[in-house]
């Protein structure tokens, strides 16, 4: 067993040992089929906390020769699959932790050693080869392709290359061109180069950035990619599904709907449902629903991108923050941190990050769940952010006189809200005052399951701000009218039966008709109460 060279099984026996273990065996499956093919060669990228070290541990386990695993898997459901048995503990694996990796050579080097950190990779790991394989190595060898070459030539074995944080000196060394540059050069002889295709079976990395582009073209072209933004069939490996968490949530008698509201958001066609698994991990041991997926990075590192001073970015934000959905075009990313020039690239940046969540088929980004929500509510903080700031710590204001059914107050605070973001709303249309409302309301979320356009009687209410399980509020409906009449607005909920939409709830529901007169370029409320009867 050795550190680079066939590290063996005990990494995945740790997470067989946890509490709580979800089965995600059927990756190896995936790669099963890809052994060998044109299709070899994978980098599957997500963000922090996702599961990608893990996984990585899985596939060691599972493709080492130097030891046994079949225990392990038994019962899993790779065990079932026709493959199992063909590739378990077949191949010589490399695995290569790219964070650790450079943190020893960084101390090589602060201890006087002039050696860079490719330099000391393939030190290392030709060391091991050297002492599994003797006679194969040269002594005097530097190259790590080349001495996998000589192995293969000498001996047939060929290998399986596994990479953790495939990405670390695009983020660690963003500014460090050179040694990007030296870092590619290694990972095209390492994959591209001819002789590559006869000693490598497999070669999976996984890190947060998609690989580095060039123009349009992937440095790496011959790697097929699973992103945040498209994950492909691969999407269901990307964090915990639905299904998986209600069955946690089932197991340890947990909220399920709190599990939701708090962590759910990310979604990939032909999957639905993701979850971040940290979060839901933490959550069930604890038995406390908080930020913990974010609390594992400071709310500064989403606070210097959503600042950044591109055309229509802080906008952007702001409608995101109001529950709102922003057109993305991810394509052109040049996936790593410092060739950004648009709004476009910080957004699709933040959905790798985790920060937002993508619906690929409407090229759309959107913040995913309440966790993620309160990171960006605190770094909103601060002199950019004045106006924002002022909103939102008036939305609870606003909420409590919705509550006490004070429509003068309620119109007031909306004309303030108005007031301070008319310069991102083109403020005209209903659209636009919805807009203002879900900014406004922001603080309900933590009250409330808030639903646009939902469904209910004979059309779809504008909003639907629906009583969480340990709430005692009463749900809302508000109907919104441009240049009408709030009076209007509150006899459409009733002709049109909205209450019907609160399917299973039993309590008071408050009737809100908020009207905007472009003329006076006022707000007007009026507030109706009844009580909700089971339909």
């Amino acid at each position: 067993m050795g550190k680079y060279l066939n590290p063996g099984n005990l990494g995945f026996q740790s997470a067989l040992n946890s509490q709580i273990y979800v089965d995600k065996t059927g990756l190896i499956e995936k790669m099963n089929h890809l052994i060998g093919t044109e299709q070899r060669w994978v980098c599957f990228s997500r963000a922090r906390r996702f599961g990608k070290t893990m996984a990585e541990k899985m596939l060691a386990a599972y493709y080492d020769r130097s030891c046994d695993s079949r225990q392990q898997f038994q019962g899993l459901a790779i065990e079932k699959s026709e493959t199992f048995k063909k590739h378990l503990n077949q191949y010589d694996v490399i695995f290569i932790d790219m964070q650790g990796m450079r943190e020893r050579a960084l101390n090589e080097q602060r201890h006087g050693m002039n050696t860079s950190i490719i330099e000391y990779l393939q030190r290392e790991v030709i060391a091991e080869l050297r002492e599994a394989f003797e006679d194969a190595v040269k002594e005097n060898e530097i190259s790590l392709p080349n001495a996998m070459a000589d192995v293969f030539q000498k001996t047939g074995r060929q290998f399986i290359v596994l990479i953790d944080e495939w990405d670390c000196l695009f983020r660690a060394d963003k500014e460090n061109r050179t040694l990007q540059e030296e870092y590619l050069g290694f990972l095209r002889a390492m994959f591209k180069d001819a002789q590559s295709e006869r000693f490598i079976l497999l070669a999976y990395m996984t890190g947060i950035l998609p690989i580095k582009k060039y123009g349009t073209q992937s440095a790496l072209n011959n790697f097929n990619e699973y992103t945040m933004v498209a994950p492909e069939e691969l999407g269901e490996y990307v964090g915990f599904t639905e299904e998986e968490v209600k069955n946690l949530c089932s197991e340890y008698s947990v909220d399920f709907e709190e599990m939701k509201h708090w962590y759910d958001g990310y979604c990939f066609e032909g999957v639905g449902h993701v979850y971040n698994p940290r979060s839901v991990v933490r959550s069930i041991q604890s038995k406390w629903f908080d930020n913990y997926w974010t609390s594992t990075e400071t709310y500064e590192s989403l606070k210097k991108y959503i600042e950044m001073n591109y055309e229509g970015l802080k906008d952007s934000i702001v409608y995101l923050l109001g529950g709102n959905r922003c057109k993305v075009v991810a394509r052109r990313f040049q996936n790593d941190m410092v060739s950004i020039k648009s709004r476009d690239d910080i957004l699709t940046l933040l959905v790798h990050l985790g920060y937002l969540a993508y619906d690929r088929r409407r090229q759309e980004a959107f913040i995913p769940n309440m966790e993620v929500a309160d990171e960006f509510q605190i770094a909103v903080e601060g002199e950019y952010w004045k106006e924002i700031t002022t909103a939102l710590e008036k939305s609870e204001e606003l909420l409590e006189a919705t509550w006490e059914m004070d429509e003068e107050a309620v119109a007031a605070y909306i004309d303030a809200v108005h007031m301070d973001s008319t310069s991102i709303l083109n403020y005209n249309n209903e659209n636009s005052l919805s807009c203002v409302l879900s900014l406004a309301y922001y603080s309900a979320r933590k009250d409330y399951t808030i639903e646009r356009e939902k469904a209910g009687g004979k059309g779809f209410a504008d909003l639907v701000f629906l009583p969480r399980r340990e709430s005692d509020k009463p749900a809302m409906v508000i109907e919104l009218k441009w240049n009408q009449s709030a009076k209007g607005a509150i006899s459409q909920i009733k002709e049109k039966q909205y209450i019907k939409g609160l399917k299973d709830y039993e309590g008071g529901v408050l009737l809100v008709g908020i009207n905007y007169d472009k003329e006076s370029k006022k707000h007007s409320c009026q507030i109706e109460t009844l009580v909700k009867i089971r339909v």
